[in-house]
């Protein structure tokens, strides 16, 4: 065997050996959403690490455990580790966010290092798609640091994707942007363009928008706790609120997005 022959293989020897961590998009509550490449992860995984947001989240992990029992081929290992808190108070959000993100990736590095061995392939449930609104990916740049592993995405249905295709509206019209972007900054900027799709929005930050401004929104999309609502902000915003707030109470928790449409 030539030098570059024998590296080649001892390259490939090593990769058998390399822990693997699939980051699998489920998407927006639907059991339906979950792709076909989706499935294939989940059956290629030897262990699943779920993280338990608490007993008034207790549908998120259910989901997960309905998905894998559907999908995995072979025999797995679940792994269950809690949530850590994130301080919601602060006024410093950045830094509170930093923060739970490196207490996030200690879970996946302990995942890894103690719940796979050599060679075996883990996976994390991710709701929606892993690459929008989600500290997934940024705690394993954190987890590469201490951990050597090789992991894939796999996408998954987003909750705009959701929203658009229950509502029956496209998420862009010809030949003008979209502008995606959170509550918070919402409140603090107004609408940037005459299309914007609001994300994590704890606060009803619509309710300021102009008399001609529409707005589609819709929570526990594809569930079936499902509540969609749209009309003019001016004449829906006092429906949405309170179909929010009940909605969070009798849950404990609630996911909601929505697209502000300026009309022309």
């Amino acid at each position: 065997m030539r030098n570059g022959e024998k590296s080649i293989y001892l390259a490939l020897c090593d990769y058998d050996r390399v822990k693997r961590l699939l980051i699998i998009g489920i998407g927006a509550g639907d059991p339906d959403h979950l792709t076909f490449q989706g499935a294939k992860a989940i059956a290629a995984a030897d262990a699943f690490l779920i993280v338990d947001k608490g007993e008034t989240k207790h549908d998120l992990a259910r989901l997960r455990h309905d998905l894998i029992a559907a999908h995995a081929t072979g025999p797995y290992r679940v792994v269950q580790a809690d949530d850590p808190e994130r301080d919601r108070t602060t006024p410093a959000y950045t830094a509170a966010v930093a923060d739970w993100r490196s207490r996030r990736a200690a879970l996946y590095a302990d995942f890894l290092r103690d719940d796979l061995t050599d060679g075996e392939t883990g996976a994390l449930l991710v709701w929606g798609d892993p690459g929008v609104y989600d500290s997934t990916l940024a705690a394993l740049d954190e987890v590469a640091e201490r951990v050597a592993f090789d992991y894939e995405v796999i996408p998954g249905i987003t909750s705009i994707a959701a929203l658009t295709a229950r509502h029956r509206v496209g998420l862009t019209r010809v030949g003008r942007p979209v502008h995606v972007t959170t509550g918070r900054r919402l409140a603090a900027e107004g609408m940037p363009a005459d299309d914007v799709l609001v994300m994590l929005d704890a606060h009803c930050s619509f309710t300021d928008a102009d008399d001609d401004v529409h707005i589609y929104w819709g929570a526990y999309l594809g569930t079936p706790d499902e509540i969609l609502i749209s009309g003019r902000v001016a004449d829906v915003a006092d429906e949405i609120r309170a179909a929010r707030a009940t909605a969070r109470a009798d849950k404990g928790w609630i996911m909601d997005t929505y697209l502000l449409r300026r009309e022309p």
